[in-house]
């Protein structure tokens, strides 16, 4: 499995970006699916998550009513929105997968999540 990111970039305080994750390889089976971000020398913060069989979301409580996740399963991919957004948002984004899994157990933990993009990164100043 593969995992490919777009999106970032730098915005002004207030206001939005979008970032997508397609996913390629074992696209048959169920996804959960979720997004990441990390601060330099920090750990790793779980975003978002959801999963592909169901409309259930998680959100960390930094970014919940700001953020929101979606996927389009059609397309295998997987998208954060993210508006008002902040300066304490500026971190490298990272989306993140697991195959046949139990999703939405411990969406916050990285350990739980076999698939990672290469990270894009957010800058709101």
């Amino acid at each position: 499995v593969q995992l490919v990111e777009s999106g970032g970039g730098s915005v002004q305080t207030g206001g939005s970006l979008s970032l997508s994750c397609v996913r390629s390889g074992a696209t048959h089976r169920s996804a959960c699916l979720a997004w990441f971000r990390q601060v330099p020398g920090q750990k790793r913060e779980g975003v978002a998550a959801t999963y592909t069989g169901g409309g259930a979301t998680w959100y960390a409580d930094s970014v919940r009513g700001r953020f929101t996740i979606s996927k389009d399963n059609t397309k295998f991919t997987h998208y954060l929105q993210m508006d008002a957004l902040k300066p304490e948002d500026t971190a490298l984004y990272y989306c993140a997968a697991d195959i046949d899994g139990v999703c939405l157990e411990r969406p916050e933990d990285p350990s739980e999540w076999k698939y990672w993009g290469q990270g894009t990164q957010v800058t709101v100043s």
